[in-house]
This record gives structure tokens, C-alpha cells and sequence, in this order.
């Protein structure tokens, strides 16, 4: 140190942190990054100022000078490296956000190296979710070269860590705004991580931020993917400590790989597999609230435009990433009803919103399936191949959502459809489910399909013939060659060939595992297993290496001979030598039925189970044809290993019963299921029964309803009609009022003078008493002479004009009757006019004097007083009746009844 310069060196590290001079921090940095490498462990005291006052990082990673900052910066990082997890957790709040303001904008590369390396750790040593939380902040800042660091940072992240371990959620919510930023280079930024982004989920990114992009970013942006897709699939550089401890913890113990077999293998690839989708990144959307209202009347709608726009915005509404699970049971009820629509746009948008409930419900889509799943596989009928794509596509979102268990009684009833189309398509969505399921079927649905799949092979059809050896390939992929040899017994090579080019070729995503069942029955671990049954075997390896010097003491004191041989179980050729430890470890390999008895405890045992030894002759060591060995000098040693035989015997005894008692339980549960499944089965059918009937009768109550509309609107027509019909009637009776009344005025006004009589040397009766009528029908009308006042007597010699106009007008005066309008009005039938002037009547007596109107009898004095002026009289008669034909050929050529007299 020069002269003249004050030496810090003997303070704290915490007094130096924090001092004013940038010297004095930059080595004090310098110095607790030395110390921080030197320690042994993390209980170090060198880590405890700093984590019970992590706030002294904050100032060390946005040191105000940049290089005591690059200093602290990297002292921060080796107090993360040995410090370990607690170090992270403590002061990753004080920290984060000065790293994200003012390390990674730095100017220096070492310094933003070194702030990348803080925040990867971080992530590192504990988890990412706290560290994205506090970086985020960064993005709505007011400098944008801090945003567009922070951006470059959230890259460095996802790059080493991919989006498995660093949750993208709330990284994509924020991309829209630092898009729409001002400044390039933090739209460039952006960009780069949105294509780092895009690496790890593909398509999977777009729904929940694309549509919020313009037209152009969306075009540059697609280019970049283009060539992100011909990069191979990115994997994860650095790991989380928790995924060292495992894989240090993996590769410790390599001997319980190899017990596992491929099993764990396959599980690791299984696990590689995994992708993360739109389902998993998008918030689920409340979409029952969005439903129209009247859904479910306007899919009922006899017209097919109002279906297809009531299904048109339903899809609009489900067309989202994720559904929050709710009540769709009448949504589904209608899709279904959908499924029979004569219509074919209505059907095919039907099975596009079922596609799209189906994946944004997932598993929650499970409980509708039975309702869905059988009108969809009936209308496979439709041969059209857009309506087949789009039903095809549904069933499939349907089978993801549930499993082949549920769905598999449904598809083998269809494969059986009269329909070959149906057939077809149905065996093309079973080959489907059977690549994409992740579930083993279970040996009873093994066993189902396989049979369905053999009777299809006998199929004229070489469509379904294909189809089904397609279907055995692929079971045969994921059950194994050796399980599926049953089912193949019968077939013949042709059809066999056909079989294993299909399993050559398929791809499945679900594979049995036996293998770890198998692995048990090796010889060596044979002394600390146990093996009952079908039970998984217990591995007990230490245990193991204990009982051969604790078992050989034991067993020589024992109070009978050594063996020379122990015959084996199987009826072989006895095992020589070492027959003592022979039985204890065969016993303590098969001693206990609920787990693997100690060592030490094997041998006691046998010295209180050897009473109850009677049963050893069963073996042929006593006599009989086993006298045999009498005859040497060892034979009464061969009665020793004999507790081991009834031994061995009872215990399989045992197992045996176990076994039994275990296949009985077995068969019981699948009576059980199949009972079941036959009552689900029928009650699916009532359902579908029911809700035919219920379709049924909603559509009786419309044709009623629209039957009772259209007889209301004949009978509202029939009121008018008859309304219009009564005013004419009204109308015409008014009309004959008022030509009544001007008739009673014309005959006053021609009574005035009193009537007169003709000679009686003439012989003609007084004029009939008569009246003028109308009929209302023909609109006719007549004269009697009695009406018209006059009561003097006809001449015979009187000219003929006087009383008519001419012969055809009588004649047609003649033809005009009016029955209706003579009965009502005055009582008399029906009448005619005379050729005379008067009235003709029909169905009266003869006409008297005492008849004509407005007269009473005729005296001899009245009849002298008329004759004094029979000229006058006859002349007032005679223009009286010119006057009444006039008016009456007036009226008639008012009302159209005659021509006039041009025409005639």
C-alpha cells in the first residue's frame, strides 16, 4: 500500500461492505471471495455475518462504482457457490432485482458475466419461481436498456435451464407489452427470447400471447421458427441441485438398476417424453357465462341456418386453451342430439365444439363420455371425408380425456356395426387409441380386442382385414411377443407375417413391464428374497451376508448325524455335502408368508417343529420301497433332514392355498366388474332410450303446437269472413228497407183519389190484392195490382202496352221469382208477374175484393160511384204505372239485372 494510505485490512468484512470508499469495498470483496473459496463446508463462520445481514449484498451487486461492482458481483457468486442453499434463500430477495438494474446492463463483460452467473445460481440452488418473480419487475422499468437486460437474462435462464424446471407462464403474460415497447433493441430482445421460448414448447406458446401481436411481428417471428424446427430438441445444461443429489444418489447405487432391469429405463425415457402444451401453460376460462342463452331453443330450430349459428357460437366460445370444469350436461345433450341432424355443416360444427370441450375439460371431460361417444361412432356412416376428419378428430379428444378401459365396450359393439362404413372407422379410431394410450389394457381387454381383431381377419373386406392384423401388431407391441402367442396359435403363417410386419412398424406410447417380476428368480440373491406368489419379491441384501457364520454354528450342534445327501424337491438327484446349511437357507428363503424371517431366528425353529416329524415316511425315507437303504450303516441318519421335506411341503401347502385363495378373489373381482359393466351397460341403453323418447316428445309438442297456431289463424280468418258476411247481409237488408219505404210512399201518393170500378157487365173481378217484393237473392222484383190502390176492373179489349212494355219484358218479369224475401215479409209463396197488369199468385186461393189494401167490402153505392169517372181513373192508373216501371227499370239497371235497351 503506498504511503499515506489509511490500511483497512483489519476490519470486518461487513464494516468494509458498507464503507464509503469504493477502494475499501473493492477489497473487501476481493477478500470475502477468497475466504468464501477457502471454506471447508457451509457451517463456515466466514457465511454467518452474511446471512444473518443479506442486505449487505444488495449494495456489493450495484456498487454505484463499476469496478468494486464487477468485484462483488463475483464475491456474491462464490458465497452462492459455498455458501449452498441457504445462502441462496436468504438473500436472493435483496439482490435479484440489483443484479437484474444494474449488473446485467453493465458495461463490462466480466461484470455481466458475472451477473448472469448470480442469477443462474440462484435458480440453481433452490428453485426458479422466486427469482423469475423478482425479475419481472424489471421489465415495466423506465430505462429501457434495463428492460432489454433483463430480457437477455430471462433468455440465459430458459436456455440452461429449459421451461420444465422455470415456469414460462408468467414470462409469456408479460411478452405483449415488451412488444409493443418503443425502443428496438428491447423488441429485438423479446424476439430472442420468444424464439428461446419457443424451442422448449413449439406451438404450445402462441394461444396465450399471438393474437395480442401485430401482423409483421408475427411474420418475422414466424421465420425464425422455421429454423428453430430443423435444430434438434433441446435439452437442459444445468441442473437443479435437488436433480444432482438424485442422479448422485442414481449412480451410487448401481446394483438396484440392474434388480430393476429395463423398467427404470424406460420410465427415464417416459419421463423424456413429456412435453409441456398449451393445456398446462393457459389460466383456465369460465365459458358457461358466455353460453347464449337461448343455446338450447335455437338448436332446436327447425331451420338448419339456426342451428349452424347457434353451434357457430358455441365453438367461438369454447376456443379457448383451457375450460374451467362446470355443468355441460345440456350443452353435451344437445351435441349429441347434433349428432343425428339431417344436416351435414350442422354435424360437422358440432363435432368441432365437442373437439374443443373435450380438450380444454381433459380429464374433466371423463364423466360425459357415455353421453358423447356412441352418436358420435353411429354417425361414422357419413361417407363424406370432412365430416369423417372432424368426427375422427373429436373421438380422439374424447379418448384422451378418458382411457381404452372405459372406452373399449363401446368400440368392440361397434366394430360388430351392420354399417361397413361404420366398421371401418370405428377399427381405424380402436388402431388410434391403441398408439396413443400411455395405460397397459388389462389381460381381460387384451383378451377382448384380440378376438375382436382375429374375427375381422375372416372379413371380406381387405380394408378390415388390414385393420384387424394392424390391431394384433400394435397390442402385440405393447403386451409383448410372448403374451400375444396365445391369441396367434391359430392363425396361418400368411396372416402371421402380416401381424409382425404391423408390430415392426407400430409406435406405441405404452409398453408392458414384466421384466421386474421375472428378475426375481436368480440364484444368487436367492438367500435374502422372498418369493409367494405372484408378490412383488422384497430385496434384503445386508441381512443376507449375515447368516452363513451365524447358520453354520448353529446347525452343528445339532443332536442328529450330518447327512450324506438331502433329496431335492423335484424328485432329482440329491444335493452332496453341506447338507445342514442347505435347509436353513432354504428355509429362511421360504420360512415366512408375511416377510423374510431373520437370520438368527431360522435356526430355532427347527429344533421345536421336530416332534411333529411322523410324516417323513411320505417320502419314501422309512419303508416300503424305500427299505432300500436299510441295509447300510447311514440309514438311521436319513430320518435327519427329514423336518426339511414336510417342512418344504407345508410351506407349499401354503403358498398353494394362498394362491388359490388369491385366484378365487381374483375371479370374484372380475365377476364383479363384468356384473357391472353389463349393468352400466344397460342403464346406458335406458338413458339413450329415455332421451329418445324425451327428443320424441319435444318434437310432438312442437308439430301440436304448430298444429293448434295454424287452426287458430283458419278460425281468426273464418270470424273476418263471417264478420264481412253479416255487414253485407246488413248491408242488403238496409237497402230492401229503404226500397220498401219509397214502394209505401209511391202507392200513398197513388191512393189518394178513392178507386173506381169497371162496369160489372165486364165480368171481371176486382184486382187481386197483392204486394211489391224484393229477393234478396236475385235482386228481383214483382207488382200487384192490389198494391198499387187500384179497384176498378180490367177491360179485356185494354191494350196490351198499358201494362207492360213489351213481351219480352214480361216474359222476363215472368221469370223473376223471390221466394225467400215473399215468406219472411209478407207471408205469401212465391210470385210472378202476369201478362196482365197485376200479380199472378202461386199456392193462394182465388183473390177477393176484401184482399186488396187499404179497402174493406164493395158496395153496389161504392162501384155506382166509381163507374161516374172510369175514364180519369184509368188515366191515373195508367201514369201511376209508367212511373212505378220506370223506377222499377232504374233500380234494376242499378243493380245489373237488365240489359238496357240497346242490347235487347
Amino acid at each position: 500500500m503506498a504511503e499515506g494510505e489509511e490500511d483497512f485490512s483489519s476490519l470486518p468484512l461487513p464494516d468494509r461492505f458498507s464503507h464509503k470508499n469504493w477502494k475499501v469495498r473493492k477489497e473487501g470483496y476481493e477478500d470475502a471471495k477468497q475466504q468464501f473459496e477457502k471454506s471447508p463446508d457451509e457451517s463456515d463462520p466466514v457465511f454467518a455475518p452474511f446471512t444473518q445481514d443479506p442486505s449487505l449484498w444488495k449494495g456489493a451487486v450495484a456498487d454505484s462504482n463499476v469496478a468494486a461492482q464487477q468485484e462483488g458481483l463475483g464475491s456474491y457468486c462464490a458465497f452462492l457457490q459455498y455458501g449452498g442453499v441457504q445462502a441462496c434463500t436468504r438473500s436472493r430477495g435483496y439482490t435479484v432485482f440489483p443484479i437484474c438494474e444494474k449488473g446485467l446492463p453493465s458495461t463490462r463483460p466480466a461484470a455481466k458475466a458475472n451477473a448472469i452467473e448470480a442469477l443462474l445460481l440462484c435458480v440453481e440452488l433452490d428453485k426458479a419461481d422466486p427469482v423469475i418473480e423478482e425479475m419481472l419487475p424489471a421489465l415495466s422499468h423506465k430505462v429501457p436498456k434495463v428492460i432489454a437486460a433483463g430480457l437477455a437474462g430471462l433468455r440465459a435462464i430458459y436456455h440452461a435451464f429449459g421451461c420444465k424446471i422455470v415456469d414460462p407462464k408468467p414470462v409469456l403474460k408479460a411478452l405483449p407489452k415488451v412488444f409493443g415497447h418503443a425502443d428496438k433493441n428491447v423488441r429485438a430482445e423479446a424476439q430472442n427470447l420468444t424464439v428461446e421460448l419457443y424451442r422448449w414448447l413449439k406451438e404450445a406458446i402462441k394461444p396465450l400471447f399471438w393474437g395480442e401481436l401485430k401482423p409483421v411481428q408475427q411474420q418475422d417471428l414466424e421465420k425464425l421458427f422455421e429454423n428453430v424446427k430443423q435444430e434438434p430438441a433441446p435439452k437442459q445444461e444445468r441442473f437443479t441441485r435437488a436433480q444432482q443429489d438424485a442422479m448422485a444418489a442414481a449412480s451410487a447405487a448401481p446394483e438396484v438398476g440392474d434388480e430393476e432391469g429395463e423398467g427404470g429405463e424406460e420410465y427415464g425415457e417416459e419421463e423424456d417424453e413429456g412435453e409441456v402444451d398449451a393445456f398446462d401453460l393457459a389460466e383456465p376460462v369460465d365459458v358457461t357465462a358466455k353460453i347464449p342463452k337461448d343455446f338450447v331453443e335455437q338448436l332446436s330450430s327447425s331451420k338448419w341456418k339456426d342451428r349452424k349459428e347457434a353451434l357457430d357460437a358455441l365453438f367461438t366460445v369454447l376456443n379457448v386453451p383451457r375450460i374451467k370444469d362446470g355443468q355441460f350436461d345440456d350443452v353435451i345433450r344437445m351435441l349429441a342430439k347434433s349428432m343425428k341432424d339431417a344436416n351435414i355443416a350442422v354435424v360437422t360444427v358440432a363435432a368441432n365444439c365437442i373437439d374443443l370441450l373435450a380438450k380444454g375439460l381433459r380429464s374433466g371431460f371423463a364423466k360425459y363420455r357415455s353421453s358423447i361417444l356412441s352418436p358420435m361412432l353411429e354417425r361414422l356412416k357419413e361417407k363424406k371425408q370432412s365430416v369423417a376428419d372432424a368426427l375422427g378428430q373429436a373421438l380422439d379428444s374424447v379418448f384422451a380425456s378418458t382411457n381404452l378401459g372405459e372406452c373399449l365396450e363401446e368400440i368392440l359393439e361397434f366394430l360388430k356395426h351392420k354399417n361397413p362404413q361404420v366398421k371401418q372407422e370405428t377399427l381405424k379410431f380402436l388402431i388410434r387409441c391403441l398408439r396413443t394410450t400411455r395405460d397397459v389394457p388389462a389381460k381381460p381387454d387384451v383378451k377382448s380386442i384380440a378376438e375382436a381383431a382375429t374375427k375381422l381377419l375372416t372379413e371380406s373386406s381387405e380394408v378390415n382385414r388390414a385393420g384387424g392384423a394392424e390391431v394384433l401388431g400394435t397390442l402385440m407391441k405393447i403386451m409383448g411377443e410372448r403374451a400375444m402367442n396365445p391369441y396367434l396359435d391359430g392363425l396361418d403363417d400368411i396372416r402371421k407375417t402380416k401381424i409382425k410386419e404391423y408390430f415392426e412398424t407400430a409406435e406405441v406410447k405404452a409398453k408392458d413391464r414384466p421384466k421386474p417380476i421375472i428378475a426375481p428368480p436368480k440364484p444368487v440373491p436367492a438367500a435374502g428374497k422372498k418369493v409367494v406368489g405372484g408378490k412383488k419379491p422384497a430385496l434384503v441384501k445386508k441381512p443376507a451376508a449375515a447368516p452363513p457364520p451365524v447358520e453354520e454354528p448353529v446347525a452343528a450342534p445339532s443332536p442328529r448325524p450330518a447327512t450324506r445327501s438331502i433329496p431335492s424337491k423335484l424328485g432329482g438327484p440329491p444335493k452332496l455335502g453341506g447338507g445342514l446349511p442347505a435347509p436353513g437357507g432354504l428355509k429362511k428363503k421360504l420360512g415366512g408368508i408375511g416377510g423374510v424371517a431373520s437370520p438368527r431366528r431360522v435356526m430355532s425353529p427347527p429344533s421345536e417343529e421336530q416332534p411333529p416329524a411322523p410324516a417323513p415316511p411320505k417320502f419314501g425315507l422309512g419303508r416300503g420301497l424305500a427299505g432300500r437303504p436299510i441295509a447300510k450303516p447311514a440309514a438311521p441318519s436319513e430320518p435327519a433332514p427329514a423336518p426339511a421335506a414336510p417342512q418344504l411341503s407345508g410351506i407349499s401347502a401354503i403358498e398353494r392355498a394362498e394362491l388359490e385363495e388369491l385366484r378365487m378373489e381374483k375371479d370374484r373381482f372380475l365377476r364383479m366388474i363384468e356384473d357391472l359393466r353389463s349393468d352400466r351397460t344397460k342403464l346406458n341403453s335406458q338413458v339413450m332410450e329415455l332421451q329418445d323418447q324425451n327428443a320424441q316428445l319435444i318434437e310432438d309438442h312442437t308439430r301440436d303446437v304448430l298444429s293448434i297456431k295454424a287452426k287458430e289463424t283458419q278460425l281468426v280468418r273464418a270470424r273476418s269472413d263471417a264478420e264481412a258476411a253479416e255487414q253485407t247481409v246488413q248491408k242488403q237488408q238496409r237497402e230492401i228497407e229503404r226500397l220498401k219505404r219509397e214502394l209505401t210512399r209511391a202507392l200513398r201518393a197513388s191512393a189518394v183519389s178513392p178507386p173506381n170500378t169497371l162496369p160489372d157487365n165486364l165480368g171481371l173481378p176486382i184486382s187481386e190484392a197483392g204486394s211489391v217484393y224484393q229477393d234478396a237473392g236475385s235482386n228481383s222484383y214483382g207488382l200487384s195490382r192490389a198494391s198499387l190502390g187500384l179497384g176498378a176492373r180490367l177491360d179485356s179489349s185494354r191494350p196490351r202496352s198499358y201494362a207492360s212494355g213489351s213481351p219480352s219484358e214480361e216474359k222476363e218479369n215472368n221469370g223473376i221469382d223471390s221466394p225467400g224475401l215473399g215468406a219472411r215479409e209478407a207471408g205469401l209463396g212465391r210470385r210472378k208477374l202476369s201478362p196482365t197488369f197485376g200479380t199472378s199468385y202461386s199456392g193462394l186461393g182465388s183473390p177477393t175484393r176484401s184482399s186488396v189494401l187499404g179497402s174493406g167490402s164493395a158496395s153496389g153505392e161504392d162501384q155506382g160511384t166509381r163507374s161516374t169517372e172510369p175514364a180519369e181513373n184509368w188515366k191515373r192508373a195508367a201514369e201511376v204505372t209508367s212511373q212505378l216501371k220506370a223506377r222499377i227499370e232504374q233500380m234494376k239497371a242499378r243493380q245489373g239485372l237488365t240489359r238496357p235497351p240497346a242490347q235487347r
